[in-house]
Formats: C-alpha cells, sequence, structure tokens
C-alpha cells in the first residue's frame, strides 16, 4: 500500500541532507522484501494479497500534502480513555514535542524533524488509523497523538499476525482434586474473588476475516481487549516508513524515539492505582492490581496471575507465575537450611577440634609457621578460636544432608515447574505461539540475499550470507571472550590484593591472643583480608556488570537475530555467560584453588613469581567462602532494591516537582503516564537475571551456606511486591508481549542444577574438613596408626598439622623477623607431610593418601547417587501432565470440530442456494414450449 505520495517522501530526500539516522532501521528500498507495501512485511503471495486487500481498504489518492490529525481541546475528563467523542478507544499514545515552541536555535533542524513527524502521522491515517492530537495542560510545549485502531485495521492486523480470538465458551469440565477439601484452610491467601473475578475461558482459534461468523462476537467494542488492541497498533508502528533518502526507508516509532522526533509513546494505563475510575465502563483494572497485588498489605497473598496476564500481557504473566512458584518452592529448602543450619549451632559445644583449638594448653601451645616471607611472625593457632566456633555452625554433618537433599530439591522444582509452565501454555493460549511470532522490524531492513529454502525450495530473503553470518558469530564470540578474560584479570588483581594485604595485616593487628580485646578476638589478619577482598570484589562486580550491559547489547544488534524472542535468547546467553564469571569466579577460586597449591614452609609455592600463595585457616576456607557468599548475596539484594526502588521513585518525585506549578489542574490520563518512568527495551530481562543469579548462589555453593535459600526466599518476596508496585506505580504500562515460556533462562537452570552436584561435592570434599575428621575418626584415632582405644576425635588438631624445623627457612638468611613469641626451633603448618628427621621428611605421608582417596571416593558416589536420584525424578515426572494434554487434545477437537461444522453449513448452504436455482431453471425450461 501507499502509505503517502512518492513525490512527497522524495521531495524530503532533496530537502534533508542530515545523516544522523543511518543504523539497522534503514534499508534501500530495491533490497527491503520483508517491508513490501506499507508493513514492510514478506513478499509472500499471501502477504501480497494481504497488502492489496489493505490497499483497497485503507489507501486514498495520491496527494502531495501531508494529512495531520486533528487537534482537539482535553474535556476535562481525568480518568477518559476515549477521543473527545467519547466513542474511539485510546490504543496507543505518541508524545512529541512542538518545534514551534522549542526554546532552540536549530531551526533548520526542528523543521527536519517536524516533517519527518509529519510524514509518519500521514502514513498512520493512510494505513487505517485514526489520530487525534491535544496540548499537555502541564507542558504547553508538549502534544499528545492519541491512536485509535478501527475494527477493520483490526481484523486485518489480526489475521496477519495470526492472534488466537474466542470462537465459543469453553464447556469442558474442571475436574476437582482431593485437596480441593481443604480450600478453607487456603482460601485467606487468594485475592478477594469478588473484586478479581475469575475469567471465562473460550475455545480459540487464529483469527481469519472470511471466518468472522465463526468467532465469538458479541461486541465488537470488547471483541479486542486492550492489551490485544495496543499490541496491534504497537506491530503497525513499528513498521510504517517516515522517510525515504536515497532510495533508503526509515520506519519504526523506535527510531523516531531514539532520534528526540518523539518523546515517547506507551498505551495507557486504565485508571490511577490509588482509586477506581470515575468511567463505570472501566474495569479499573491497574487499581484492583494495586490493591491485591502490589500493596504491601497483600503481601502474603496468592497472585493474579490471570489479571497480570490480561493487563500486561503473557510476557509479564510468566515471569510472575515463575518468581512465585520459585519463591513456594524455596520454602521448603530454606526450612530444610534453617534445620541444618540450627543442627550445627547446637551442636557446636560438642565440636571436639573446635575446642582444642581455642584450650589454652592445646592451641595456645602450637605456634604456627608465618605465612609470609618477610613481616609475618609466628602466631599461635587459638587466636582462631572464634571462627573455628564458628565454622563449626556450617560444616558439621548437618551441611552434608543438606547438599544432597539441594540437589534432589533443584530437580523436584524443574520438573514441577515445567508441568505448571504447560498448564499455563494451556490457560493463556500460547501452545502454539511460534506460529504467531514475526520477525522483527530491524532484521525485515536486512534481507537483501537471495537464498533458496531447503524445504519449500523457493526463494526467500535472509540478511546475511553463510560466510557473513560465519564472520559475525566469530566477532561476536571473540568479543564475549575478551570480556570474559577481562573478569578473569579483574579475579587475578584481587587475588594480588589478598596476598599483599595479608602481609599488612599480619604486622599490624595483635600478634598475641589474650581473650579480652574484641578486635584481636574477631579481626584475624585472615578475617580482614577475606572481608576487604569480598567488599573490593562486589564494587568491582557491580561496575563491570554496568559496562557490559552496554556491550552485551551492541553485540546482540550487530548478530541481528529475526525473531524477539531469538534476540532475547542471544542476549541471554551472552548475559548469563558474563555474570557467571563475573559473580562466582571469586567463589570458585576460594572453593577449589585458595589454599591448595601452596607447598610447605621451606619450599612454598610462588604465584607470578613473586607473592607466595594463600593458605586458608586451619580450619580450611570454608568459613572464608561462605563470607563472601554473604557479602555478595546481601550486597547484591540491597543494591538492586535501591536501584528497583529508590531511582524510579526519586525520577518521578523530579517530574512532579518541575510540573508543580501544573499540580492543581486536572491532569488528563495521558499526562499522568507520560510523567512515568519508561520501560527499557529489555523489559524483564534484569529481573530473571536477577533471580538466576541468585539461583547459582543458593544451588552452586549451598554446601557452604545453608541459609542462603532463607536469605533468598526474604528477598523474593519482596521482590515479588517491588516489581508488582513499580510496574503498577512508577511506570508506563508496557506493550503486551506473548511469551510461551521463561526462554533461555530454562536450559540455563538446568545446567546451573547439573553443575550445582559437582560444586557441592567437591566443596564437602576439598574446602570443608569433613573428609579429613572421617578418615582420622575411622582409621587414624584407633591403631595401627592411632594411640586411642576406641574410636575419637580426641587428638585430630595434632594429628592434622605438620611440623617444620625452623632452621630449614630457605630465606633466614634475609633478616626475616621470625621472633616476638620466643625462640622456637620448629612450628606448625596445615598440612599432612612427614616431621623433619623422617627418612622422607616433608614428603606427603600415608594420611594424605587416605584422605586424598576419601575425597575422590566420596566425589563419585555422591554425584552417583544424586544424579541417579536426578534422571529418575526427570523420568517419572512428565513435562506435561496427562490431565493437560487430555485438555489439550479435547480443545483441539473441539475448535477443528466447530470450524469444520460451520464451514460445512456454510457449503450446505451455497450448495443448497445453488441447487435452488437450478431446480427453478430446469422447471422453466420444462414448461416452456419446444420450438422446431
Amino acid at each position: 500500500m501507499q502509505m503517502m505520495t512518492r513525490d512527497t517522501l522524495l521531495e524530503m530526500e532533496e530537502e534533508e541532507e542530515d545523516d544522523d539516522d543511518q543504523d539497522i532501521s534503514d534499508d534501500p528500498v530495491s533490497k527491503r522484501p520483508f517491508l513490501a507495501a506499507h508493513t514492510r512485511l514478506s513478499s509472500s503471495p499471501v502477504m501480497e494479497n494481504l497488502g492489496q486487500t489493505i490497499t483497497s481498504e485503507f489507501s486514498q489518492e495520491v496527494q502531495r500534502e501531508f494529512r495531520t490529525p486533528e487537534f482537539e481541546e482535553f474535556n476535562g475528563k481525568p480518568d477518559s480513555l476515549f477521543f473527545n467523542d467519547g466513542q474511539r478507544r485510546i490504543d496507543f499514545v505518541l508524545v512529541y514535542e512542538d518545534e514551534s515552541r522549542k526554546e532552540s536555535n536549530k531551526k533548520g533542524s526542528n523543521e527536519k524533524q517536524r516533517r519527518k513527524r509529519q510524514a509518519y502521522e500521514s502514513n498512520l491515517i493512510c494505513d487505517g488509523l485514526q489520530l487525534e492530537a491535544t496540548r499537555s495542560v502541564l507542558d504547553d510545549k508538549l502534544v499528545f497523538v492519541k491512536v485509535h485502531a478501527p475494527w477493520e485495521v483490526l481484523c486485518t492486523y489480526a489475521e496477519l499476525m495470526h492472534i488466537k480470538l474466542p470462537l465459543k465458551p469453553n464447556d469442558l469440565k474442571t475436574q476437582f482434586s482431593a485437596f480441593d477439601s481443604f480450600n478453607w484452610f487456603t482460601k485467606v491467601l487468594k485475592v478477594d474473588e469478588t473484586l478479581i473475578k475469575p475469567e471465562q475461558e473460550f475455545f480459540t482459534a487464529p483469527f481469519e476475516k472470511n471466518r468472522m461468523n465463526d468467532f465469538y462476537i458479541h461486541d465488537k467494542d470488547t471483541f479486542f481487549n486492550p492489551a490485544t488492541r495496543s499490541r496491534i497498533v504497537h506491530f503497525i508502528l513499528s513498521r510504517v516508513t517516515y522517510q525515504i533518502r536515497d532510495n533508503v526507508n526509515k520506519f519504526g516509532i523506535s527510531k523516531l524515539v531514539s532520534s528526540g522526533i518523539y518523546k515517547a509513546a506507551f498505551p495507557l494505563h486504565d485508571c490511577n492505582f490509588g482509586h477506581q475510575s470515575e468511567d463505570p465502563t472501566c474495569p479499573s483494572e491497574r487499581y484492583l492490581l494495586y490493591r491485591e497485588w502490589a500493596h504491601p498489605r497483600s503481601i502474603y497473598k496468592k497472585q493474579p496471575l490471570d489479571l497480570i496476564r490480561k493487563y500486561y500481557g503473557e510476557k509479564i504473566g510468566i515471569y510472575f507465575a515463575w518468581l512465585g512458584y520459585y519463591t513456594q518452592m524455596l520454602l521448603l529448602a530454606a526450612v530444610v537450611g534453617v534445620a541444618c543450619f540450627l543442627y550445627g549451632y547446637f551442636h557446636q559445644d560438642n565440636c571436639t577440634w573446635s575446642k582444642e583449638v581455642c584450650h589454652p594448653d592445646i592451641g595456645g601451645k602450637i605456634i604456627m609457621c608465618p605465612q609470609c616471607d618477610r613481616l609475618c611472625p609466628f602466631w599461635k593457632l587459638n587466636i582462631t578460636c572464634e571462627s573455628s566456633k564458628k565454622l563449626c555452625i556450617f560444616d558439621s554433618f548437618g551441611t552434608l544432608v543438606f547438599a544432597v537433599f539441594m540437589g534432589v530439591w533443584v530437580t523436584l522444582f524443574l520438573e514441577f515447574w515445567k508441568r505448571r509452565q504447560a498448564e499455563l501454555e494451556y490457560e493463556w493460549d500460547t501452545v502454539e505461539l511460534q506460529q504467531e511470532e514475526q520477525a522483527r522490524p530491524e532484521y525485515e531492513a536486512r534481507c537483501n540475499h537471495v537464498v533458496i529454502n531447503e524445504i519449500t525450495q523457493e526463494e526467500e530473503r535472509v540478511p546475511f550470507t553463510t560466510w557473513g553470518k560465519c564472520i559475525r558469530i566469530t566477532l561476536c564470540a571473540s568479543a564475549v571472550f575478551f570480556w570474559i578474560l577481562l573478569i578473569i584479570a579483574s579475579v587475578i588483581g584481587i587475588i594480588v590484593y589478598r596476598l599483599s594485604v595479608f602481609i599488612v595485616f599480619s604486622a599490624q593487628l595483635p600478634k598475641h591472643f589474650n581473650g579480652t580485646d574484641p578486635i584481636q578476638k574477631y579481626l584475624t589478619p585472615q578475617t580482614a583480608t577475606s572481608i576487604t577482598a569480598s567488599l573490593i570484589s562486589f564494587i568491582i562486580i557491580m561496575i563491570l556488570n554496568t559496562i557490559y550491559e552496554k556491550v552485551a547489547i551492541m553485540i546482540t544488534n550487530f548478530e541481528l537475530p529475526r525473531t524477539q524472542t531469538d534476540y532475547e535468547n542471544s542476549l541471554t546467553m551472552k548475559m548469563f555467560l558474563f555474570q557467571f564469571v563475573n559473580y562466582y569466579s571469586s567463589c570458585f577460586y576460594i572453593a577449589f584453588f585458595k589454599g591448595k597449591f601452596v607447598g610447605y614452609p621451606g619450599d612454598p609455592v610462588y604465584w607470578l613469581g613473586k607473592y607466595r600463595n594463600e593458605e586458608c585457616d586451619p580450619g580450611g576456607c570454608l568459613l572464608e567462602l561462605t563470607t563472601q557468599l554473604l557479602i555478595i548475596m546481601g550486597g547484591k539484594a540491597i543494591w538492586n532494591n535501591i536501584q528497583e526502588v529508590l531511582l524510579p521513585w526519586i525520577m518521578n518525585l523530579i517530574g512532579r516537582y518541575h510540573t508543580v506549578s501544573g499540580s492543581e489542574q486536572i491532569t488528563p490520563r495521558w499526562d499522568q503516564d507520560y510523567h512515568l518512568q519508561p520501560i527499557g527495551k529489555l523489559g524483564l530481562f534484569y529481573e530473571y537475571l536477577e533471580m538466576i543469579i541468585q539461583f547459582g548462589f543458593v544451588t552452586l555453593f549451598v554446601a557452604s551456606f545453608p541459609l542462603a535459600p532463607l536469605l533468598a526466599l526474604v528477598n523474593n518476596i519482596l521482590e515479588i511486591r517491588v516489581d508488582a508496585w513499580k510496574l503498577t506505580t512508577q511506570y508506563r504500562r508496557m506493550v503486551p508481549e506473548k511469551a510461551q515460556d521463561i526462554g533461555a533462562w530454562q536450559p540455563i537452570m538446568q545446567g546451573i542444577a547439573i553443575l550445582a552436584v559437582v560444586t557441592n561435592a567437591m566443596i564437602i570434599a576439598f574446602t570443608s574438613d569433613m573428609i579429613p575428621r572421617l578418615v582420622y575418626y575411622w582409621s587414624f584415632s584407633v591403631p595401627p596408626y592411632g594411640d586411642h582405644a576406641h574410636y575419637t576425635m580426641d587428638g585430630y588438631i595434632n594429628n592434622t598439622l605438620s611440623i617444620f624445623n625452623v632452621a630449614d627457612f630457605k630465606n633466614k638468611t634475609r633478616g626475616n623477623p621470625y621472633s616476638g613469641l620466643g625462640n622456637h626451633t620448629t612450628c606448625r603448618y596445615r598440612d599432612f607431610r612427614y616431621p623433619p628427621g623422617h627418612p622422607q621428611e616433608y614428603k606427603h605421608n600415608i594420611y594424605y593418601w587416605h584422605v586424598i582417596a576419601a575425597k575422590l571416593a566420596f566425589i563419585i558416589v555422591m554425584e552417583h547417587i544424586i544424579y541417579s536420584v536426578k534422571f529418575f525424578i526427570s523420568y517419572t515426572i512428565p513435562d506435561v501432565s496427562k490431565r493437560t494434554k487430555s485438555k489439550i487434545k479435547r480443545e483441539k477437537y473441539l475448535t477443528q470440530k466447530l470450524l469444520h461444522e460451520n464451514h460445512l453449513k456454510d457449503v450446505t448452504k451455497n450448495i443448497g442456494a445453488i441447487a435452488g436455482k437450478m431446480l427453478e431453471a430446469a422447471v422453466e425450461n420444462h414448461s416452456r414450449p419446444k420450438s422446431e
């Protein structure tokens, strides 16, 4: 269809020589088969016929002047969602600043912007949309263009977009379960059904104009709900041309907004969130969502998912459904985690090895070797008394039980979520969503290469050749790999900081333990180094995140995915891969590398040839890993809440402050919504990413911190309501989008679940001291290796600390100040080696090899048991329940039967009419006398 004259567009081309619009939405007209006619869609016969249909319905005669919307004054109705005539509903709003009232000296630039906008609006009108302009009551420079899609336009694009619409009410009977008798118990948790009534269910089918009589059309004004209307209008706005320059089409509302020609484009909220609309025909769904979902007093209630989906679309609905289900499952994990924590807390007094560390005659007399070469002194073991007590809480038998439980829990969560997701697909009618999704306008604009489709053997156009695609993929992968190397470099920097600052803390902090100084009691050199390094690591993580977010978007735009789902999945994988390394690298270092390759005091291992490798506390690095997790999880939650709550609230507060002069006036709905914060282009992408990173912390390192699920549960309960509060009160209404599932996040969670089994098994085996304690208890506490008559943990500390002769220090000639605790001939260090004077002095002893064998055996056994249970659970729990499968098949059968019967009736009626005419003609011929 020709939305405005070619002469007018070419006239703009001659007048404008600015080249500030060269982006991915520009491409030569001759090379844009997907942007044929006004929608620039496929050039297939179907699309051509559809283009002809649209042309016949909406095109006007060729003219040289723009068609502009009519200006109307605000009618004084603040809750109105209609044009001034009260009949045509506002489906979308475009906002621009009147160039004639701009305080700017760039008159030429303003004129160019005005003509582009006028061309765009003229094309919208020629496309069949109806526009009405109204000046803002708060700022007379702002103009609001209200967009309305008539019935014919909605029907045409509903067929083009394959939107499913109601055929007839769903008469399938709901099966009641045995648990329905306990509804009285959960009734208090449900939303008030007198306010939010259950939605009526329908059989649906993709809309077709030629079968309009088959659909359930009681009222043309309500057949397309507001969310569907906004979705259709946004589809049109994204594909309409506003300029042709150098044989290049420039199109789309996104480009116009980003270039400043329009200030904003958004659908309207239906009312104020604080009170119901004065319009009796308005359902006031925003108010109901705020009252029953976003308000703090509803924090204990279930989410009204059907209303969320109806108001914001399936994409928002599936996010909150997933987040709610994840939070419910966290309740079980949190209960078990707290139980394991309490088990360790109440049994810490029975921790024999901690008592030995704190005992003045055992730990107080054990002299430990210096942990650095020059400034570090000898130190007594009992200065780690408090940390050893805390370690007893987390490094207990309950931790092992909880790690095994979490390996099973994560499988149950993922399998039951798949079932829940399948139910939502049926209830929300997204089972065959992939048939509806259209190519992104940015992709369509670049389709200038002809290829043969392997399936249809017909020509089709793609944006680049196979060789070009390989080049793009290589460049994108190289960019991602570079940023991952940058993260690794930052981790190395943190390690260097740890090694450097540990020497300072060792020299500055007290060297003797008197049991009364609280600073000396809790702030050991190891603890101070761990806390400061964790804080610096968190700051670096946040800085790198901010930078990489922009880089990842640029890389994905260059990659040019075909559909919005492909775009989001590609961006998801890039962002998660980066975030995985960024957030978890420091935890992996502490858990699996720190203290593992240190050598022994006489022959230490040097990192980068300069820095002596870090050592763990005598109790291991588990407590330090717990500290790292607590700081990153807690800091991340606090930072995200500041970003999600305070920033939009402050921005809206500033916006209201600037318009305070007009606050006493009656403000229309579009003016109120404009001063809310816009939703980013990626929508809920960052919300998903935040939760998946949390999911990783809860599963990957849970063996070191059983309280992680509890912290995640508390955070998620608040997160649901904070996100709800943001959407309903602080942000403009999002363009409703369809979504079948949570996309690429599902396989990411499955990958995390598989990796979590390995990481937790290795944390228990290599990071905690559980395996060495068990080996000592069952083998080395009794003969032939031990001296005790029965199995015991007595003597464990003395048995696990090796002896070193001070005279064997290699760097003793460099004047290291190893004095201050008296003249000592020997010191102890954490390892399993033969003592000096032994034929194999400083070599690993038999205890070491027993422990290594036990650790490897434990990892193999634990992994095989948990993986076997996981695969058994995955096999026995189908992704789609039998009940849901039956519903889908039944609905499909009834839908096909209904369409077939209606089609058969039409055919029978037509055949009957034809037969009647033939019979009349035969009778007439029979009664006519024959002529010779």
